[in-house]
């Protein structure tokens, strides 16, 4: 009887321990899935961040030379 008692503590104790493996396996898991989408989230935007920063350099530079050809011309 006590040594029924013992296995079937022994027992508890293995699935508990099992279980606490598996919730932090879990829980890495969980975390590292997190971190891939948002750095596969974060690629898109700043290609797009970097491609508008581009055209609006394009376009500032387009506008001030337009400006000083126009006052060249003017004189």
């Amino acid at each position: 009887m006590a040594n029924e008692t013992a296995n079937e503590f022994t027992n508890a104790i293995n699935g508990l321990m099992e279980t606490v493996g598996k919730l932090g396996q879990m829980q890495v898991e969980l975390v590292s899935n997190g971190v891939k989408a948002f750095a596969e989230a974060l690629e898109p935007l700043s290609k797009t961040a970097t491609d508008l920063t581009g055209d609006l350099v394009n376009t500032v530079t387009k506008v001030l030379q337009d400006a000083s050809t126009t006052t060249t011309s003017k004189k």
